[in-house]
């Protein structure tokens, strides 16, 4: 007997506005599965910031607040601090991110927030019209580099599951993609853990979703999905960075340093 599809409660039933093909629609319905799935839609606090992010609103069926571009981490931050019986998730795209938002991604990442941060990395700028993001490939196309990414003349890709990776308090990173039905399978598992582990108290979690632009890419949604999987994973492999259930850090990741005598 086939499954009978229930729309999710958390998510409202209304039209998209997303280019078919796109990814942020399925990362949508993963999480608003997720907040069913563990009953907690009245206490989820959503920031989403400037970019196709933002509209993250529009769809899901919980208390958002819309931040400056690149402060959705410093607005969670203060969220979770005041109200630390919810679930604050800061969902964000890579040029907010990882462009004018890198400050507060690290520092709040550093100083391992109870929050969990939803990172929708697509390797292009999708709201302003396709220009190069801190996460465009070396060799791709975009309005701003018509010859291709020269790492020479603008740096290399950032890895934002590795970067975050460096600090000591984070608790859970993965990277995830959405290209095909066994890798959006986990990317809900992964976004659902985060969660949970917020949920749980034990701290900073962070995912990161490998997204198709089909639009700004200027092909075919079936051949963005294979872009994804070919020339996006090899430069971002997908996988668990880190998992701490417990939530405590061993003492052996970050010595203490003895007494200093300035004087």
């Amino acid at each position: 007997m086939s499954k009978i599809y229930t729309f999710p409660k958390s998510m409202k039933n209304v039209r998209t506005h997303y280019c078919g093909g796109c990814g942020h629609g399925i990362v949508h319905k993963l999480i608003a599965q997720v907040i069913d799935e563990l009953g907690i839609q009245e206490d989820v606090l959503l920031t989403a910031p400037v970019g196709c992010a933002v509209f993250a609103y529009n769809y899901l069926d919980v208390d958002s607040v819309e931040a400056a571009h690149g402060r959705a981490p410093a607005v969670s931050t203060g969220m979770k601090r005041v109200h630390k019986d919810k679930i604050v998730i800061c969902y964000q795209g890579d040029g907010d991110l990882l462009a004018i938002g890198t400050a507060e991604t690290v520092h709040a990442a550093n100083r391992g927030e109870n929050i969990t941060v939803i990172f929708i990395n697509n390797a292009i700028y999708g709201m302003t019209g396709g220009q190069m993001a801190p996460t465009s490939l070396v060799g791709q196309v975009t309005k701003t580099t018509p010859y291709g990414r020269d790492a020479n003349d603008v740096g290399y890709p950032i890895r934002a599951a590795e970067l975050i990776n460096t600090l000591v308090e984070p608790k859970y990173i993965e990277r995830c993609a959405v290209y095909d039905v066994k890798h959006i399978n986990q990317t809900k598992a992964a976004i659902k853990k985060a969660i949970q582990y917020q949920r749980e108290g034990k701290g900073y979690s962070f995912v990161e979703v490998l997204s198709m632009c089909p639009t700004n890419w200027g092909v075919e949604p079936t051949t963005a999905a294979d872009w994804v999987r070919d020339a996006m994973e090899p430069y971002y492999p997908l996988g668990v960075f880190r998992d701490i259930p417990g939530g405590v850090i061993p003492e052996a990741a970050c010595p203490k340093a003895g007494v200093v005598n300035a004087q």
